[in-house]
C-alpha cells in the first residue's frame, strides 16, 4: 500500500499532496505545557532521593546485619537507575552512606551511616505514633473506590508515599479485621482490600470542601457562593499567561457541578455536560488522593493503578485527567502539578 502511494505522487508531482492527520499524545501535550521552573528543578533533585530510599531499603531488609555488598548493588545498577554506577552513587552521599571492607568475605560492603540510622529509627517511630491517621487514610482510599475495594498489589505501590508501615498488611489491616477484609481475586495470587460491611465510607469529607470554608469565612472574599460551592482554588506557573477567553472557560469549568469523591454517582450521562461532570469528578478523586499522601505527590504510573476503581472511565487518559487539573495548584498542602521529571 505504501509503495502505490509513493508511486502515485511520482507519476502525478502537481497533484495536491495528500493531507496527513497528525496526533499529539499525551506525553508531546506534557512536554510543551508551561512548566514551573521551581517545581521542575525539585523534581530533578527528588528523583535522586528516590534511588537514596530504594538502597536505604535494600540496606535495613537484613536487620541482623544492615549491609549490601556493592557487588549486588552494583549488580541491580541498571534498576535502580543508577547510571553512572553504585559505587559513584554512594560516594555523592557520604553523610547517608559508609563504605567499608569486610575482611571476612574479602569484598567491599555499604551501610548507613549513624545520622542516616537514626533519622530511618525516627521515621519508623512516627510511622508507628500514626496508626489512626493510617487507618483513616485507608478508609477513605477504599470508600473513593466504587466497589469500596481496591487491590492489594495497587496500595502496595503506594504505601510508602501514604505512609503506611511495610508490613501494613499485618500491622494495619489485620489489626483492624472489623474494618477492612482481605479477600482472593479472580487472579492467582492476588488479594482484593475490602470494607467491611458496616464500615463508614460516607461520614467522609473532601479535603477541598475545608478550603471552601474557610474561604467563605473570610470577610474579604471576592467569590460568590454558588461558584465557591463546587470550585477549586487554582494557580498557574509564573511563565504562563492565560487569555481572557481561556480565563473565561476556567470559571464556567469552576461553576460546574460534580459528584465529589465519596459520593455515590449513579447513573453516568453521555451528554457534553455529563462528560464535564466526569472529568471535574476525575479531578476531584486525584486532588483527594493527593492530600492524603504525606508528601502530596504521587507518580503517575503509580495513581494509574486505581483508575477503573475509582470509576474513572477508559477513554478519559491518565494524562488528560491530570492535565485537565494542572492548573488548578493548591500552593499550600496540596500541590497539583504535572512534571515530566517524575513520569
Amino acid at each position: 500500500m505504501r509503495t502505490h502511494i509513493v508511486n502515485f505522487i511520482i507519476k502525478h508531482p502537481r497533484q495536491p499532496s495528500m493531507a496527513v492527520r497528525s496526533k499529539t499524545t499525551s506525553s508531546q501535550y506534557v512536554a510543551s505545557r508551561a512548566r514551573d521552573p521551581v517545581f521542575e528543578k525539585l523534581m530533578d533533585k527528588f528523583k535522586h532521593l528516590f534511588k537514596v530510599i530504594a538502597i536505604q531499603d535494600l540496606i535495613l531488609s537484613n536487620p541482623k546485619n544492615p549491609s549490601v555488598s556493592l557487588d549486588f548493588l552494583s549488580r541491580l545498577s541498571q534498576r535502580l537507575h543508577l547510571n553512572r554506577g553504585a559505587t559513584a552513587f554512594l560516594r555523592k552521599y557520604p553523610h547517608i552512606f559508609h563504605i567499608f571492607y569486610d575482611p571476612a568475605k574479602s569484598q567491599p560492603f555499604c551501610r548507613l551511616t549513624d545520622a542516616a540510622m537514626e533519622i530511618s529509627c525516627q521515621e519508623a517511630e512516627a510511622i508507628n505514633a500514626s496508626f489512626p491517621v493510617v487507618v483513616d487514610r485507608l478508609l477513605r482510599l477504599l470508600s473513593m473506590s466504587t466497589t469500596k475495594s481496591l487491590p492489594l498489589r495497587a496500595i502496595f505501590k503506594v504505601w510508602r508515599e501514604l505512609g503506611l508501615p511495610d508490613d501494613f498488611e499485618e500491622s494495619v489491616i489485620a489489626r483492624n479485621s472489623h474494618l477492612f477484609r482481605l479477600c482472593d481475586a479472580h487472579e492467582p495470587n492476588t488479594h482484593v482490600l475490602k470494607l467491611v460491611d458496616g464500615s463508614p465510607s460516607n461520614r467522609f469529607i473532601a479535603s477541598v470542601e475545608n478550603w471552601r470554608v474557610m474561604e467563605c469565612c473570610k470577610q474579604d472574599c471576592s467569590v460568590e457562593r454558588v461558584e465557591m460551592r463546587y470550585s477549586f482554588k487554582h494557580g498557574n506557573p509564573p511563565c504562563m499567561k492565560l487569555s481572557k477567553n481561556f480565563r473565561a472557560k476556567i470559571k464556567e469549568w469552576q461553576r460546574l457541578p460534580y459528584v465529589g469523591p465519596y459520593e455515590e454517582i449513579g447513573e453516568k450521562k453521555k451528554s457534553k455536560a455529563g462528560v464535564m461532570a466526569l472529568e471535574k469528578r476525575a479531578v476531584a478523586i486525584v486532588h483527594e488522593f493527593l492530600s492524603l499522601t504525606v508528601e502530596k505527590m504521587v507518580e503517575v504510573e503509580k495513581i494509574s493503578q486505581f483508575r477503573k476503581w475509582f470509576g474513572i472511565e477508559l477513554n478519559i487518559g491518565i494524562c488528560s485527567w491530570i492535565i485537565r487539573a494542572y492548573l488548578f495548584v493548591h500552593q499550600g498542602e496540596e500541590t497539583y502539578h504535572l512534571s515530566e521529571r517524575s513520569i
